[in-house]
């Protein structure tokens, strides 16, 4: 296997493969000019967003500044929305799907590295897909790990570190993350109900 076909499939892998280091490369500097993109050019920035995303659905918007590692492992569907400082770590796929919102400096990692300190110190790295359902809010600084699956219907609320997954329906907060409340699909939309 090749160390990229070891990363995707969440063996240990060593990042300073060539044709790693290289995509990296390649996502840094398309990310460099998106961030660097006026906000009044949305077709450019569009337009840049899908060549660097590995699929995309309709009416996507990045804020500036927005980081990522690959970025060709990142699907996200329509009406996709991330505010400034999202920082997307997709050494493993990231799935996001349609109707999204993603708050201000929001961190989504599927990076990780061995426990152990001798493994980790041997500078191999493995990864670990994130998949975020339809309908999905992720409220400010919140922090998703490698790892987890979040049905649709699911808020995050601000500050969150999500170590775990959940489910359809869900407000989930904290540190570690948990259910705080259940979201009925007849509620009212008021902003007492939010």
């Amino acid at each position: 296997m090749t160390e990229k076909e070891k990363m995707l499939a969440g063996e240990l892998y060593n990042p300073k493969d060539s044709e790693l280091v290289n995509m990296r490369l390649q996502a840094r500097l398309l990310t460099e000019k998106l961030n660097t993109i006026s906000v009044a050019d949305n077709d450019k920035r569009t337009q840049l967003i899908k060549q660097l995303f590995g699929t995309t659905g309709q009416n996507i918007y990045i804020e500036s500044t927005f980081n990522c590692d690959y970025g060709c492992n990142i699907h996200v569907g329509d009406n996709f929305y991330a505010n400034f400082g999202c920082v997307i770590l997709d050494v493993a796929k990231v799935r996001i799907g349609s109707n999204c919102m993603i708050a201000p400096q929001v961190g989504i990692y599927t990076a990780t590295h061995p426990i152990e300190p001798n493994a980790r110190n041997s500078g191999l790295e493995f990864a670990k897909p994130i998949s975020i359902g339809e309908n999905c809010w992720i409220g400010g600084q919140a922090v998703i790990n490698p790892g987890v699956t979040l049905g649709d219907n699911v808020v995050v609320a601000s500050g969150a570190v999500v170590t775990k997954s959940f489910g359809d329906n869900v407000v989930i907060a904290g540190n570690p993350a948990k259910v705080i409340k259940h979201i009925d699909a007849d509620e009212k939309h008021s902003p007492q109900s939010r």
